[in-house]
């Protein structure tokens, strides 16, 4: 089994959230809930995710435009713009200490860009705030954003429906320069997702269905 220990989430986006969100429930057997709107116009649903049958501080979000909004042009958060369909784009660790991880990175030859505060609000009206890194620099999508959530509780906690995952991986031709980025962020071994070489590049991400069904995505 391959899943990162400092996983927080994975992220799967798409060009339309309704349509996403059905996707998902197609492969699965599994309605995500609706999470919210960001300011930067786009909204999610998501999933909590279980380990060996056991909840864990993990989620899917799946993540595309707000439907409440008109959109001359798609979002370019995490490459909605250029997505066909739903696409597994990145994923999420956190470290136990963002800016130190951010500055040891850094000194590293690595910059995982600058912290971010964003905040959004759950459908109760809740307030989320969370502090991020956002990913698609250097290291493009294929390397981890980082995320601390503070004094919020973390969604993969909160009352949302579940689904198990098996493992999840990054597969890339060249696995060296992806390797290079993990071990300039500084984090024990297995913190981050497995690199395997193979074609084409993309994420991996294996589920186990409610009806104990595999499913890769």
């Amino acid at each position: 089994m391959s899943i990162p220990a400092q996983l927080d989430h994975i992220v799967i986006a798409g060009p339309d959230l309704a349509g996403l969100v059905s996707w998902f429930a197609e492969r699965t057997g599994v309605a995500a809930a609706p999470g919210g709107a960001h300011p930067t116009g786009t909204a999610n649903a998501l999933v909590a995710l279980t380990v060996e049958g056991r909840r864990a501080p993990h989620y899917i979000e799946l993540i595309g435009p707000d439907p409440s909004l008109d959109h001359p042009a798609p979002p370019t958060t995490f490459g909605i713009d250029a997505l066909s369909g739903p696409a597994v784009v990145t994923y999420a660790v956190h470290p136990e200490d963002i800016d130190a991880t951010v500055e040891g990175a850094r000194a590293r030859g690595f910059d995982p860009g600058e912290i971010w505060e964003l905040s959004r609000r759950r459908p109760d009206g809740e307030l989320l705030e969370w502090r991020l890194t956002r990913g698609g620099g250097a290291g493009g999508y294929a390397s981890p954003f980082l995320i601390d959530w503070g004094s919020t509780e973390q969604p993969g906690l909160s009352d949302i429906p579940t689904i198990e995952v098996v493992s999840f991986e990054r597969v890339e031709p060249d696995p060296a320069p992806l390797q290079a980025i993990h071990e300039a962020l500084g984090l024990e071994d297995g913190a981050l997702a497995e690199v395997v070489e193979g074609r084409p590049a993309g994420f991996r991400l294996t589920l186990r269905t409610p009806d104990g069904r595999t499913v890769a995505l």
